[in-house]
């Protein structure tokens, strides 16, 4: 991936936004940068509040001008990997890959290598947009490591920038699949819960109505069993680990969920029964809107199997 050119948006702080930190503001405006990547940004001035830095505890105030500038992406040192990929759909400007289970998406601390991340370097020669850094070229939004299904990836900014356009505005269609813990009473149902960090314990997420962000799920029950459902949940914002905590919130943990089920699974899972199924967005290039399915894996139509005949 070679240099690019630096970016800058143009916002303005509107009534329902006033008082809230500088740093959240900016989280909640750019959902495809993480939120600390952005207070890096404000530290590094490349933040101005009506041409002036400020520091991430700044609070916003109606009518705020604010110009965010993000820096070139430095080249990346990401080592190509030469991992084989379940291609849905490729043309110049985007990607659009079945992810298996046990894949890490991007690099991060204890996974710099074998990730979807690699594997993208090798097979598109490098060509992928640089907006979201170097340790995650191409990436404009992603899946669990053990959640399985379709994600796009793109190979220049103009794409990036148009997909991320997108997911801003909860305009991307996003269907998963999952099988959860007991059944359900309703056929169908919305959870409108903020999710946040945990107040106990930070490496997990929770329904937080104190600090979290709007988070909205809607779910379809496609089949009651004894004990567990197989559903398909929308999501209208896509928050880390949503449906995995809605679900659970509501008394449906995901089977095979470690972090968020009390409930041990009667089978030997690697991670929750998560699948995205349906990806559907505006293509960045054609305007034209286009849809993708990844099929179910081998194991989550097994355990289907296996429900089926109990």
């Amino acid at each position: 991936m070679t240099d690019g050119q630096q970016e800058c948006f143009y916002l303005f702080v509107d009534a329902n936004e006033d008082g809230e930190r500088i740093d959240k503001y900016l989280s909640e405006e750019f959902d495809n940068y993480s939120r600390s990547f952005l207070q890096k940004l404000i530290k590094d001035s490349c933040v101005l509040v009506n041409n002036e830095p400020v520091k991430s505890s700044y609070r916003v105030s109606h009518d705020d001008k604010l110009k965010v500038v993000v820096p070139a992406p430095e080249k990346t040192e990401i080592v190509p990997e030469n991992i084989p990929l379940d291609i849905l759909y490729e043309d110049d400007d985007i990607i659009v890959i079945n992810k298996p289970k046990d894949m890490v998406v991007h690099p991060a601390a204890g996974h710099y290598s074998h990730t979807l991340v690699n594997a993208l370097m090798y097979h598109c020669n490098g060509k992928l947009s640089g907006i979201n850094g170097v340790l995650r070229p191409g990436i404009v939004h992603r899946i669990d490591k053990d959640t399985t299904g379709v994600l796009v990836a793109c190979k220049n900014d103009f794409a990036h920038q148009a997909v991320a356009s997108q997911l801003a505005v909860h305009s991307i269609t996003r269907k998963y699949q999952c099988i959860c813990h007991n059944r359900f009473s309703q056929n169908e149902g919305t959870i409108d819960a903020p999710i946040g960090r945990h107040p106990a314990d930070r490496k997990k997420m929770a329904v937080n109505y104190r600090n979290g962000r709007k988070a909205v799920t809607h779910y379809h029950v496609l089949e009651n069993f004894r004990d567990m459902a197989y559903a398909e949940c929308s999501l209208e914002t896509g928050r880390t680990h949503q449906i995995r905590v809605h679900m659970a919130s509501v008394g449906h943990p995901l089977l095979g969920d470690s972090v968020y089920s009390q409930t041990k699974s009667p089978w030997k899972l690697c991670g929750q029964t998560l699948h995205a199924r349906i990806l559907g967005f505006v293509h960045p290039r054609t305007g034209e809107y286009m849809e993708f399915e990844a099929p179910l894996p081998d194991y989550f139509e097994k355990i289907l199997g296996i429900l089926h005949s109990r």
